[in-house]
C-alpha cells in the first residue's frame, strides 16, 4: 500500500524543476500590475494652475482666442451660447445638449461656479472654461428690491435666488408668522440657510407696518396655534392662564406663565396686541 502511495505521488526532478518554473510565472503574472502602477507615473492636469496660466494670458490680451486640443476658447456667456458655440469650446455633442436642454427650461447661470452643477461637466472642462466665463445681465432684470409683507409668489421669484417652491415656503411662513418684522426671519423658513441669506437679503426690504397682530386676549386656541414660535402646550398655557386670571395687560403678565421663557417672549412681542 506504502509502495503504490509513494509511486502515486512521487515526481521526478524534471517535473519538480517544471513545478518551480510554473509558480514563479504565476508569481510575476500577478504582481506585474503593481510593479508597473509603481514605476509608471500619470501625467495629470493640475487645474487651478491651468485656470491661472489661461487667466494671465487673457489678462495679457482680453481678445485672445487660445486654441487647445479640446476646442477654441473664447469669451462667452453660458445663459446665450449657441449649441455650436458650446462643442467649438470643445465640449461633446452630450454635453452641449444637456446645456441647451438646461436653458431650454429656463435655468440659468447666474455667475460662472453654476456651470459646475451640469451634470457631465467634468471638473477639467470647467478650470478650462471658467476664465472666459461672462454672464451678461439684461437690463430688464435690474436688482429689484422686494417688501417682504406684501409681495405674492410671482414678485417674490423676481428675487435672484427665489423659486416657487422658496417662494411659497415663504409666504407659508409668513402667514403663521403674521408678517416678518426682520430679514433674519427669512433663515426660520425651511431650506432658506445662510447661504442663500446671504444672497437675497440686499433684494428685499420691509415695511413692518404691515404684520398682522394678534389679541391676546381675545385670540382663540386654534387661531394662535399656527404662531411657529409657540408650540401645542405652550398656546394652551396661555389660553388657560387667561381663563384662570382674567386678561393680560401687558408682556410681564405672560413672563408669568412657567413654560415661556423670555427668548420667546422676545419673538412674540412685536405680534401682541393688549386691549
Amino acid at each position: 500500500m506504502k509502495k503504490q502511495l509513494k509511486e502515486h505521488f512521487s515526481i521526478t526532478k524534471r517535473e519538480w524543476n517544471g513545478l518551480v518554473v510554473l509558480l514563479l510565472l504565476i508569481v510575476l503574472v500577478l504582481a506585474a500590475p503593481y510593479v508597473y502602477q509603481r514605476l509608471r507615473k500619470d501625467t495629470t492636469i493640475n487645474e487651478k494652475a491651468f485656470a491661472a496660466a489661461v487667466a494671465e494670458l487673457e489678462k495679457a490680451n482680453p481678445q485672445i482666442k487660445t486654441v487647445t486640443t479640446t476646442g477654441v476658447l473664447f469669451r462667452f456667456d453660458p445663459n446665450s451660447a449657441s449649441y455650436a458655440d458650446w462643442q467649438k469650446l470643445g465640449l461633446t455633442t452630450k454635453q452641449a445638449q444637456i446645456i441647451k436642454n438646461y436653458t431650454a427650461k429656463g435655468g440659468r447661470f447666474r455667475k460662472a461656479d453654476d456651470l459646475q452643477k451640469i451634470y457631465g461637466l467634468t471638473k477639467v472642462d470647467y478650470a478650462r472654461l471658467a476664465p472666459f466665463i461672462i454672464i451678461y445681465k439684461p437690463k430688464s432684470e435690474a436688482l429689484k428690491i422686494i417688501e417682504l409683507n406684501s409681495a405674492d409668489s410671482a414678485q417674490l421669484t423676481k428675487i435672484e435666488g427665489i423659486g416657487g417652491a422658496f417662494a411659497k415656503r415663504i409666504i407659508y411662513y409668513r402667514e403663521r408668522l403674521g408678517g416678518f418684522v426682520n430679514k433674519e426671519q427669512l433663515k426660520e423658513v425651511y431650506g432658506l440657510d445662510d447661504v442663500k441669506y446671504a444672497e437675497i437679503k440686499e433684494q428685499v426690504r420691509l415695511d413692518a407696518r404691515r404684520i398682522r397682530k394678534i389679541d391676546i386676549n381675545t385670540i382663540t386656541f386654534d387661531k394662535l396655534r399656527p404662531m411657529p414660535y409657540l408650540n401645542y402646550k405652550q398656546v394652551n398655557a396661555i389660553i388657560e392662564y387667561r381663563k384662570e386670571h382674567g386678561n393680560y395687560t401687558d408682556m410681564d403678565d405672560l413672563a408669568n406663565i412657567a413654560i415661556i421663557d423670555a427668548q420667546i417672549l422676545r419673538k412674540i412681542e412685536p405680534y401682541l396686541l393688549f386691549k
